[in-house]
């Protein structure tokens, strides 16, 4: 029997499972083409999939003052600042080291060295959670959807100003990217993907999700889908234009 799993991508173990583009002038694991509007591109790019060098340390500071230089590397020194003012803190934040108040739970990331495109899709893990998902068959990856707030994507703002009669309030959670691989296609994965997705964005609390065709891209040049897609996804067209279309979910 086949063996359908659906992956949260929230780490390097499962941005490793991101299956690769039917055109391999293509790469989800490089494309920043909906997080930055004015140069992001979906083009392959493999330097993108190795680990980020280090920063170096910052360079110590001198002031000409051997006295002063000295004290800047004595371990016992209290950094310079404002000392900390207990009563000038507000009733919500806690006293730093109260062994009585409750530590906020830790933020989840991803190591500070990730692939750049594994940073961006885990810049919400703490607050939002994950804005991608794979979809296994038989443990194998033949599918990928990217997705989040709309603030998340500057480029789908942009775009959504072409047409002020798109609602704004509430604002909707997008679907920037649909794809399967070549070989898995017309089986219905890539709406089995469409559905669980809006399913976690409902969970989320929003009220509508918008998707952004490219209808006039070739198939293998997009992973963005068309209009009749997302229809059948149950989505309806909120704009009806040649060249940028929008369509709508209510969830």
């Amino acid at each position: 029997m086949t063996r359908i799993a659906i992956v949260d991508v929230t780490a390097g173990s499962s941005f490793a499972l991101l299956p690769p583009c039917a055109d391999p002038a293509f790469d989800h694991r490089t494309c920043d083409y909906w997080e930055n509007a004015d140069r992001g591109s979906r083009a392959a790019r493999p330097g993108w999939l190795e680990r980020r060098a280090e920063p170096p340390p910052p360079a110590r500071r001198t002031t000409g003052n051997p006295f002063l230089d000295e004290l800047a590397d004595d371990p016992f020194a209290v950094a310079a600042g404002p000392a900390a003012n207990p009563f000038a803190r507000g009733d919500a934040e806690p006293v730093p080291d109260n062994p009585f108040v409750p530590r906020p739970p830790a933020r989840r990331t991803v190591e500070t060295d990730a692939p750049p495109k594994l940073a961006l899709l885990a810049r919400g893990l703490a607050i939002f959670g994950s804005y991608a998902k794979v979809l296994l068959v038989d443990d194998i990856a033949v599918g990928y959807s990217q997705f989040g707030p709309l603030s998340a994507y500057p480029r789908a703002l942009r775009l959504r100003e072409l047409y002020p009669q798109l609602p704004d309030a509430p604002l909707p959670a997008v679907i920037t990217c649909i794809a399967t691989t070549a070989d898995a296609r017309g089986q219905g994965h890539a709406l089995r993907l469409v559905q669980a997705v809006c399913e976690d964005l409902a969970g989320r609390g929003f009220a509508a999700v918008e998707a952004y065709p490219e209808p006039r891209l070739p198939e293998n040049a997009t992973s963005a889908a068309v209009p009749a897609f997302w229809i059948q996804a149950g989505f309806e067209v909120a704009v009806d234009d040649d060249r940028y279309p929008v369509v709508r979910r209510e969830l």
